[in-house]
């Protein structure tokens, strides 16, 4: 279906209306629409005010500081080199559309004021609102659109280049219209990824210098600008006054502050210290201990730290320790389902986490893109059938369970299972240490590690290992290092986590498709190089509607399953989030979970 999306102006909502098509192909009718969706349509009507999960008369005032682990040497989000300030992406650079928060994938108007598209999404025509302003001024262009394109698709991060290296043509009719020609590219999420596309601005942009690390504040069209920082430590980010998009119905109820900062902590330990003594407001608590029976000091007593349990309709955020395949220790997959065997997953839930977390294998927990424990329909099996002889049978038909263990630590079961599936693989036990029968050589890898958790885990799995002869290292690194080597993939194991979406798209081939796996930045950190992920990843992509869409999804999760790349360690279905009381957030919740932005200071306004 031909689609025009026109977004009209006013004081405080866009009003929508269709412009219907003359001469379309086929007889195509025109049908209205006032946003994108990549499968049916979206949930906010023409005439929206504001989205459902926002105080839309949220109090514009006040400060809010985060804090955050770990440290920076760059402004520049959009780039591999340097370790970057990421909340500058939403808060300072705006994109073409803003995406609902309460919806798998759906985008509305922000710098672009309208989207066009056709039924086989193979163009996507963006016009610009002509209100749209840079920070400092400048109007927002079509030439200011197609060379953020050009510029992130040949400098930009991974995930960028590949995005944007998919469009055949780009051109601008005039100067408030861009269009893309994505002939060929076979993508129906490619005019979403295009509209998620961040701008910058020509006339501010050294392209000579744009993969070099920065440290000053860049030019942008977002309702913040940088105002401070302190190289390492701080960044302050202050609204812009004469913010352009500050009327719109996307951004209403949101971007309250008239401060944010953000504040980088170097230990985690020191970290919640400080939000004790009330340093910064508020933190998303990601250890079980802690949040069980760490917060017991006066000012969580006293209800000025509130504690929320937030349950997000997205798919469950999962933790796994994964395997380089690149090392060649790794490279047999009987070791490496071998290793999944020995970790005892009942023992430490029991010990470590109050038996809060659940566990299965997967990518797409607690949602029904989820693969585990479910057989394959006819569409899945077809798409796999290329593939058969890699995929398991119990995968395939659901059968396929994790490892569930007695919880003692000393489960033979599981050992014996273990010890086989290594001898296969060329490992017999010499003593007490696990050799490889040709070299003689010891196995033994190391773990890196960089926050309390990940060591706790490690040094458990350590001992589980310990059992089946393997020697088994940590190394504990700062956070610096640890982002610096993950990059890199100079490892042999660390402790992951994947968030998935409603509607896992491209960076799915950003996370484990073939052409990542030696391409530095990206998130492919097993090195996974499968055909049959590759052609799942294809297969979702080219979804026309929901149901074919969840097969290809759980086609790909029983590709990823099959592959043993990770060894899955626990499920988190809630989010647990601390915050001092002088910082509010609305009674809804978003789809996707808790939103500062949409947060406001208490208390009366302050004098200006």
């Amino acid at each position: 279906m031909f689609m025009f999306l026109r977004l009209l102006e006013g004081p405080a909502i866009r009003l929508c209306v269709l412009a219907l098509a003359i001469g379309l192909p086929g007889g195509a009718r025109a049908e209205q629409a006032h946003a994108i969706a990549m499968h049916g349509k979206p949930a906010m009507p023409p005439d929206f005010t504001h989205m459902p999960y926002v105080n839309p008369d949220a109090r514009k005032a006040g400060r809010l500081t985060w804090g955050i682990l770990g440290t920076f040497d760059s402004l520049n989000p959009f780039i591999v080199k340097g370790l970057a300030v990421q909340p500058i992406r939403n808060y300072v650079v705006e994109s073409l559309l803003a995406r609902g928060q309460d919806e798998p994938f759906t985008l509305y108007g922000l710098l672009a004021k309208t989207v066009e598209t056709n039924d086989e999404r193979s163009f996507v025509t963006f016009r610009l609102d002509p209100r749209a302003r840079f920070s400092d001024g400048k109007p927002v262009t079509a030439e200011d659109v197609l060379f953020s394109w050009q510029l992130l698709r040949d400098h930009g991060r991974p995930n960028h280049r590949q995005y944007y290296g998919k469009v055949a043509k780009a051109d601008a009719p005039d100067p408030l219209t861009v269009r893309f020609d994505l002939t060929g590219a076979n993508d129906r999420e490619l005019p979403l990824i295009l509209g998620l596309m961040p701008i910058l601005p020509k006339h501010a942009v050294d392209v000579a210098t744009f993969e070099e690390t920065t440290l000053t504040g860049p030019i942008a069209s977002g309702p913040y600008r940088v105002t401070a920082v302190k190289p390492g430590a701080s960044v302050t980010l202050t609204r812009n006054p004469d913010y352009w998009g500050r009327d719109l119905p996307i951004n209403r109820g949101l971007y309250n502050f008239d401060e944010i900062r953000l504040d980088y902590f170097r230990e985690a330990n020191g970290q919640f210290e400080a939000f004790k003594r009330g340093l910064y407001d508020f933190r998303v608590e990601t250890e079980p201990l802690r949040w069980h029976d760490g917060y017991d000091f006066p000012a969580a007593k006293t209800g000025e730290v509130i504690r929320d349990t937030v349950k997000p309709g997205v798919p469950q955020p999962s933790e796994f320790l994964v395997f380089n395949t690149r090392r060649p220790i790794f490279a047999d997959i009987r070791v490496r389902r071998a290793l999944t065997l020995l970790f005892d997953f009942e023992l430490v839930n029991r010990n470590y986490f109050f038996s809060l977390y659940s566990r299965v294998a997967g990518y797409f927990a607690g949602s029904e893109l989820s693969a585990y424990g479910k057989p394959a329909d006819a569409r899945e099996r077809e798409l796999l059938k290329p593939f058969a002889a890699q995929i398991p049978p119990d995968i395939l038909d659901g059968s396929y369970h994790l490892p569930v263990t007695d919880g003692s630590g000393r489960d033979r079961t599981t050992l014996r299972a273990a010890l086989k599936l290594l001898s296969e693989a060329g490992y017999d036990l010499d003593g007490t240490v696990l050799r490889n029968r040709a070299t003689k050589a010891p196995f033994s890898f190391e773990m890196l590690v960089t926050t309390r958790d990940q060591e706790r885990i490690a040094l458990a799995f350590q001992r589980d290992l310990k059992r089946a002869g393997i020697e088994a290292s940590v190394r504990a690194v700062d956070p610096v290092q640890f982002d610096q080597r993950r990059l890199g993939y100079e490892f042999d194991m660390i402790q992951n986590r994947w968030d998935q979406s409603l509607s896992p798209g491209n960076e799915q081939y950003f996370y484990w498709g073939s052409a990542a796996a030696d391409n530095p930045g990206t998130r492919n950190y097993m090195g996974a190089r499968d055909p049959a992920v590759d052609a799942m990843i294809g297969a979702l992509l080219e979804a026309r509607d929901h149901t074919d869409f969840v097969s290809a999804v759980r086609a790909l999760d029983r590709a990823l399953i099959a592959g043993f790349y990770t060894i899955p360690l626990f499920n988190v279905s809630e989010q647990w989030i601390a915050r001092w009381n002088r910082i509010e957030r609305p009674e809804a919740t978003a789809l996707s979970g808790y939103l500062p932005e949409t947060w406001w200071s208490k208390g009366q306004p302050q004098a200006k």
